[in-house]
This record gives C-alpha cells, structure tokens and sequence, in this order.
C-alpha cells in the first residue's frame, strides 16, 4: 500500500509571527521601560542639580534682631522726594485738626483723657495705611488710690521682624496752684500736646508712603506708634510715682515673645530705636544728643535740618543748624524712654533743653506755641522717617 502525502505549505512568516510575537513584545516592553528610566532619572539629576543652583543663588534672610538694628543704615532721599514728602506737611491741619482737640485736661482716668483717646484712635483709623490701633490699658496704685490707665499703640506691620517706635506722652500733670490745694486747668501744650498733633501729623502726610510700604512687605523694619499714659507724676515725681504707661508697656513687650514662637527673643529686642519727643513747641528750641550709640541717628536730624534749610523748604529758620546741635553735651532726662533703656533699647530723645519757661505751668498753652518751629520740625522728622523706613 502506498502511502501519499500531501505537501502543506509552510507560510513561514505566518508561522514565525505566530509563535514569536509574545517575545518581541516582552523585549520592546523591556527596552522601553528603560529608556524611560534612563530618562526619568536625567529628569532628577538635572532637577537636583537647578534647585541646589537655586538655592545658592536665593538667600532666605533669617532676622538676627540685635545684629540687624545695629547695622541698619538709612536711605538718602533725593532731592525731588524730599520736596514731594515735605509739601505733604499742612502745618494748619496741624494746629487745627490735630493739636485744637488735645488741648484739655488729660489726667490719666479722667473724661478728657478718653476724649483725647477717641481723637487719636479715630483719626489713625481714617488713613488709608491700615494701623492695627491697640488701647493697653491696666490699672495701678498711685498716692491717690488706683488709676486707670491706658496706653495708645498703634503698628503699622505687626508682621515685620523690626520696629521703629515714635513716642510721646498724652496725660497732663495736675498742677496745685494756690495755698488750700485746689488744682487749675492746665493744658500742656508742649508737655505733650502738641508731639502728639506732630504724631498724627506725620503719618498723615506720610500715609500714602506707608501705605506702599505695608503692602510691598519688603521691608524688616516697620513703624510703631506709642501714646504713653501716665508720665507725669500723680504727687511728686519718684521711681515709683512717674512713668506708669512706659513702665507698663516695657515690661509687657518685653514678656511677648517675637518673632511668632520664639524662645529667645521678644519684642522689646525687635525695637530698633525708640524716638521720644517731648517739650516741644516754643520758638528756638534746642536739641542735643544724650546717648553715644545713637549718634549717628541724632547725626540724621542734624543732617535733615540743614538739607530743607539749604533747600528752601523752613519757614522762620535764619540758620542753617538753628534747632539740633553737638555743640553742648547735657545729662540725660528722666522720661518715658528710661524703661526700655533699661532693657538694652537704643534712644533718640527729641527733648527742648533747656526746657519751655512755661513747663509746668498753666502758662503751657497755645499762645505759646510757635506754629512755624512745630511744622519745621515736623517737616525734619518727615526726612528722618523717609529715610529710616525706605519710604
């Protein structure tokens, strides 16, 4: 019997597919697995590699609050600035809307001192800066019993590592004029009325620059206002009859800790300088420095006088140095600023010495204000701000 075969193709490319495809498959997935890989990890090299360049490059400024208020340097403005901020000071809205109200009675606890606490207060609250306003109020033993008292704060960044505070007192004292006792009005205009007006003055004309400054976030140093309560002495003038708001306030800063979470440091450290005006309203006054470490401060205001003098810019000012001098050297003066010299804060104390004729007298009133020295001044301390903050 023969046996037949029938021949059967072999379609190789059909048959060699068939059986290879799962491989091939295998292999391609293999292969491009790692070239993806290979390009996932040249991605995180060169990721690595641009954020260690970056971080070489951006440098994150850690607050050292000791070592950056003493190397802080100030700003020269130019000359088409320093037109620009002084043309701000209104010297009639100065006497009118600011000082006028402040012109009463401003015993600590007592009506006038809440009057003159709603004048300043409300007229921070109407500029377009944005102050975080703040009444520090507490009660302490006096000769004459408790009083109330109460301190006036007002921040404009409380975000910012540093702080320049310019300070004033707002509280008169009471005067006992006659044999039985009995006590006479007394208004203290330039003890401390009108640094008060000056103050409000000031951030007003300078608002719109503040304002800017707040918002840019840029700057370490921000400014902060204080209306200290309780200067003057309830009977007579002793350590613990004196100074009750800036004893206070102190000792309170010096309790909270800053920045946010800090262990080391507070805000009594993050005070740059606290500039203390006082005495202030008379017509030729003189303006010495009392501290050696803040003399290239007083050295600005010295600098700022003789600036807007050669420019033109004072009024009734014959003398290119006529109110800031280092010529005399006088002693320090018991006054708000004593507390935080205390603890280590460097001061610029803006104090009339010699001191008004009229200090302490029911002569300290407005007919003796010198309406063209307040605005000058105020006009100088404009440039000092300017300079101090950036503005």
């Amino acid at each position: 019997m023969r046996l037949r075969y029938r021949a059967v193709p072999l379609r190789l490319g059909k048959a060699i597919c068939r059986c290879d495809q799962p491989r091939i498959h295998r292999v391609r997935a293999v292969f491009f697995c790692l070239w993806g890989l290979l390009a996932l990890a040249l991605a995180l090299g060169f990721s690595l590699s641009s954020s260690d360049t970056d971080s070489d490059q951006v440098l994150i400024h850690i607050p050292d609050l000791t070592k950056d208020k003493l190397s802080h340097r100030p700003r020269k403005r130019t000359v088409a600035l320093v037109r620009r901020l002084v043309s701000q000071v209104d010297g009639q809205r100065l006497w009118h809307a600011f000082l006028q109200p402040l012109l009463i009675e401003r015993q600590p606890g007592s009506k006038g001192s809440r009057a003159v606490r709603k004048h300043i207060s409300s007229r921070l609250y109407t500029l377009s800066a944005g102050w975080t306003v703040e009444f520090d109020s507490f009660n302490h033993a006096t000769p004459r019993g408790p009083i109330n008292f109460s301190n006036i704060l007002a921040v404009l960044d409380p975000l910012a590592p540093r702080r320049l505070l310019l300070a004033c007192h707002y509280d008169t004292k009471a005067l006992r004029v006659t044999p039985s006792g009995s006590l006479k009005v007394f208004v203290g205009a330039s003890d401390s009325a009108v640094p008060c007006a000056m103050i409000l003055e000031l951030v007003t004309a300078l608002d719109e620059y503040l304002r800017v400054l707040k918002q840019q976030r840029i700057s370490q140093v921000t400014l902060q206002l204080v209306f200290f309560d309780g200067k003057e002495a309830i009977e007579e003038w002793t350590a613990s009859d004196s100074l009750y708001g800036s004893r206070h306030l102190a000792q309170r800063m010096a309790q909270i800790p800053h920045p946010p979470g800090a262990t080391e440091t507070t805000l009594i450290d993050a005070v740059d300088l606290l500039l203390l005006l006082d005495l202030i309203g008379a017509p030729a006054p003189m303006f010495v420095n009392h501290f050696d470490n803040t003399g290239r401060w007083f050295d600005r205001l010295m600098s700022a006088e003789k600036r807007l003098h050669k420019l033109g810019l004072l009024s009734s000012h014959p003398n290119p140095q006529s109110y800031f001098t280092k010529d005399v050297r006088m002693g320090p003066v018991e006054d708000d600023h004593v507390p935080f010299l205390e603890r280590g804060v460097p001061v610029l104390h803006m104090i009339a010495t010699p001191f008004p004729p009229f200090m302490h007298t029911v002569e300290d009133t407005a007919g003796h204000i010198h309406i063209q020295t307040v605005e000058n001044l105020t006009k100088v301390l404009a440039v000092f701000l300017s300079e101090y903050l950036g503005l």
